[in-house]
C-alpha cells in the first residue's frame, strides 16, 4: 500500500498524477513514483523519500504523455529504497504496473516464473512478481502479429488470467507501451475507484485523490477489472463477464479537503468538531418519541426488538469508540455488549446467538481487518451493520445496513472528528434501543437534551486551547505519559495515549484509574506526568484518591474534571483543566477534545510531522 493514481485522457499525465499523490499524501508513505507511456515507450521517475524529491527528478527531466499510472508506497516486502519503489515494470519493461495490497503466494509465483526462463527480477517486492506474471501471459498471447484492438482485449485477459491465480489482496492500476490509450485496473481487498471525466478517465486509491478533476465515479467491488480509455471504460469479473456499476456522485468537494487558516489538519478537524457532532445527529433526533431515527440500519421495529447481544468491532480509534459504545448500550438499552479487536474477533470461534447484532466501525470503511471481521460474521449468518464515514466504502456496501457518520473529509492521519462522530452514532444507538425497552421517555429526553448541548459545549472546551497549549509547552520535556479514567472515561485514556505516541511518538499508556495499584503505580516518577479523566460524576472520589496516590510518589498529575470537583484537585494536582458539566454517557466527547490538544501541540513543541506521523497510514488496507 499505500496510494494508486491513474489517468488516460488528452491531456498531460504528470501533472495530474502528481497532484493526485499529494491529495494522498496524508495517508503516510516512504516512496514515490510514476510511469507515462509516450511514443511507444515507457519513461518512469520513481524514488525513496517525499512527492517533491519526485516532482525534482521531473523538472529535472520532464516526461510527456497523457497516460499514465503513479504510486506512494509504504513498504511491505522490501526495503525503503528506488528499487523498490512503484512502478514495477515487466521483463519486457513495456508493462508498468502500481499496487496496494498483498500477494501472499508471490514466491511461488515467482519461482514458477524463474523455472520458466524469467530471472530479471530487479526489486524484493511481492508487486514485480505480478507485473512479470501478467507481461509474460500477455506476450505468449501475442507471439503472433496481433493489431491495436487485439492487443487491448489480449492485454485485458492477461490480467484476469493472471489475477485468477493470486492468492492475497490487491488494487492495481497498470499500462502497457503497446497500447497507448489504454489503462487496466482491479481490486480484491484494497479499494480502487474508476473516475468518469469528460474525454478523460481517472484511476484512484481513494476518490479524494481526483475530485479536483471529476465528481463522478464508480467504485469496484472485489474481482473486479476495469479497462478505461479516454472516452469510455468497460468492467468485467475475473471470468470476463460484463457487470453493470452505477456512476456516483461524489459528496465532497475539492475545497472541502483544503486546510484553510489553520497550519494543520489535524487542528482543523479538532476544532470542525462542534459542526460534525451536529451532523452526526442532524435528523436523528425524535423529540416527540425521545428517540432516534436511524432508517439506515435496515431494521423493522420488531427485529430491533429481538436483538439480545450486540458485538462492537473496530481497529484503533474506532475500537475505542466502540469501547465507550459498550457502556453506552449496557447503560442505556440493557443488552449485552462487547468489543473486540477486529482482527482478534475475525480469527475466533466466539460464541454467537442467532439474536446477535455486529457492529463494524471504521472511519474509512476500508480497514482489512475490520472488513475481515465483518465477512466473518455475514459467513455465520449474523446481521452486520456498519459505521461509516464513507458511504460508497467496501463496509457500507457489504454491510445490511448501517449509519452514516457526516464527519466530512479526514485528512489528518490521527483521527478527532471521526472519533466524536461515532461517539454521538452511538449514543443515538443506545437511545434507540433503550426506548424500545426499559428507558423512559423522560431519560430519553434527558439523552436528547445532552445531545443537543453538545456543539455548544464543545466550543467551550475549545475554548480552553491556549491553556491546553501552555501545558504542553511545560511537559514537553517529559519522557512518556500515562493516562487514567474509569468506566466511560477508561476508553477516552486509551484514545488519549493513542494519540500521544501516533503523533509525538513518546511512551504513551491508558489504564483504568484503578489498575495504577496493580502494577503501573511502578512506573511513577517526576519526569512521566499521569492525565486523569475525572469529571465530576460518580466514580469522583474513587478517581481523586487514585491522583493522590501518584501525588504521594512526587508524579506529576494533569487532571481534566467538571462541576465543582476543581476545588477538590487543588493543591493535588499540578494542572487542572475544567470542563463543562455532562451526563456520564456524553462526557467522553467532552473528555477527548482535551487530549486531542494536548498531543496536537506536544506534537508541534516537538518538532513532529503532525498530519503525516511516521509508519503510519490513514487508511490500514493490509492485514
Amino acid at each position: 500500500m499505500c496510494g494508486i493514481v491513474g489517468y488516460v485522457g488528452r491531456a498531460k499525465a504528470t501533472p495530474i498524477l502528481l497532484d493526485g499523490l499529494r491529495r494522498l499524501e496524508y495517508r503516510g508513505y516512504d516512496s514515490a513514483g510514476l510511469a507515462v507511456v509516450e511514443r511507444g515507450h515507457l519513461e518512469t521517475r520513481k524514488c525513496a523519500g517525499r512527492i517533491a524529491a519526485l516532482a525534482k527528478l521531473l523538472q529535472k527531466k520532464p516526461v510527456p504523455g497523457s497516460l499514465g499510472v503513479s504510486h506512494t508506497r509504504w513498504a511491505t516486502h522490501g526495503k525503503v529504497n528506488d528499487e523498490n519503489a512503484h512502478p514495477h515494470f515487466d521483463a519486457s519493461g513495456k508493462l508498468a504496473l502500481v499496487h496496494n495490497g498483498v500477494i501472499e503466494n508471490y514466491q511461488t509465483l515467482k519461482d514458477e516464473l524463474i523455472r520458466n526462463g524469467d530471472t530479471s527480477f530487479r526489486s524484493e517486492t511481492d508487486t514485480e512478481v505480478l507485473a512479470h506474471l501478467i507481461g509474460k501471459i500477455y506476450d505468449d498471447s501475442c507471439a503472433s502479429t496481433v493489431d491495436a484492438a487485439g492487443k487491448k482485449a489480449r492485454l485485458f485477459d492477461a490480467v484476469r488470467t493472471a489475477l485468477r491465480q493470486v492468492i492475497g489482496t490487491y488494487g492495481i492500476a497498470l499500462v502497457h507501451a503497446d497500447v497507448p490509450d489504454f489503462m487496466i485496473g482491479a481490486r480484491r481487498g484494497s479499494p480502487l475507484v474508476l473516475g468518469v471525466g469528460n474525454g478523460e478517465n481517472f484511476l484512484a486509491s481513494d476518490v479524494s485523490a481526483i475530485v479536483a478533476y471529476t465528481r463522478d465515479a464508480v467504485y469496484l467491488n472485489d474481482f473486479d477489472v476495469v479497462a478505461a480509455g479516454p472516452d469510455k471504460f468497460e468492467i468485467t469479473s475475473l471470468a470476463g463477464d460484463s457487470t453493470e456499476h452505477p456512476v456516483s456522485k461524489v459528496e465532497f468537494t475539492a475545497e472541502d479537503i483544503k486546510k484553510g487558516d489553520y497550519p494543520h489538519y489535524m487542528l482543523k478537524e479538532i476544532f470542525e468538531q462542534p459542526n460534525t457532532v451536529r451532523d452526526a445527529m442532524r435528523g436523528r433526533l425524535n423529540a416527540e418519541e425521545c428517540t432516534a431515527r436511524l432508517g439506515g440500519l435496515n431494521m423493522a421495529p420488531a427485529e430491533l426488538r429481538d436483538v439480545g447481544r450486540i458485538v462492537l468491532t473496530g481497529c484503533g480509534t474506532a475500537l475505542h469508540a466502540g469501547r465507550v459504545g459498550e457502556y453506552l448500550i449496557e447503560q442505556l438499552a440493557n443488552i449485552p455488549t462487547e468489543i473486540d479487536y477486529a482482527s482478534e474477533f475475525r480469527h475466533r470461534n466466539t460464541p454467537m446467538t442467532p439474536e446477535t447484532l455486529v457492529f463494524a466501525i471504521s472511519q474509512s470503511g476500508e480497514t482489512a481487518d475490520t472488513l475481515g471481521a465483518l465477512r466473518e460474521s455475514r459467513r455465520k449468518g449474523f446481521r452486520t451493520l456498519g459505521i461509516c464515514n464513507n458511504v460508497a466504502s467496501t463496509i457500507a456496501r457489504e454491510s445490511d445496513g448501517g449509519v452514516y457518520m457526516h464527519a466530512g473529509p479526514e485528512i489528518g492521519v490521527a483521527a478527532t472528528k471521526s472519533f466524536t462522530s461515532q461517539l454521538v452514532i452511538l449514543t443515538l444507538l443506545g437511545l434507540l434501543f433503550g426506548r424500545m425497552r426499559n428507558l423512559s421517555m423522560a431519560e430519553g429526553s434527558r439523552v436528547i437534551e445532552a445531545l443537543e448541548a453538545l456543539p455548544g459545549q464543545i466550543d467551550a472546551v475549545l475554548d480552553l486551547n491556549d491553556q491546553i497549549k501552555a501545558i504542553a509547552k511545560r511537559y514537553a520535556s517529559a519522557n512518556g505519559f500515562l493516562f487514567f479514567g474509569r468506566q466511560f472515561n477508561f476508553a477516552i485514556a486509551l484514545e488519549g495515549a493513542l494519540k500521544m505516541k501516533e503523533i509525538t511518538y513518546l511512551f504513551a499508556e491508558g489504564h483504568p484509574s484503578a489498575e495504577l495499584k496493580h502494577g503501573v503505580i511502578a512506573l511513577i516518577r517526576s519526569d512521566l506526568p499521569s492525565v486523569f479523566i475525572a469529571p465530576d460524576d460518580s466514580v469522583f472520589s474513587k478517581n481523586l484518591n487514585n491522583i493522590e496516590q501518584v501525588k504521594a510518589r512526587k508524579g506529576p498529575i494533569i487532571a481534566l474534571t467538571s462541576g465543582n470537583c476543581a476545588k477538590h484537585l487543588k493543591g493535588i494536582a499540578n494542572e487542572i483543566v475544567v470542563l463543562p458539566e455532562a451526563p456520564d454517557y456524553v462526557m467522553p466527547i467532552l473528555t477527548v477534545i482535551p487530549l486531542q490538544l494536548l498531543a496536537y501541540h506536544l506534537a508541534v513543541e516537538l518538532g513532529r510531522d503532525v498530519d503525516k506521523p511516521r509508519n503510519l497510514a490513514k487508511s490500514v488496507t493490509v492485514e
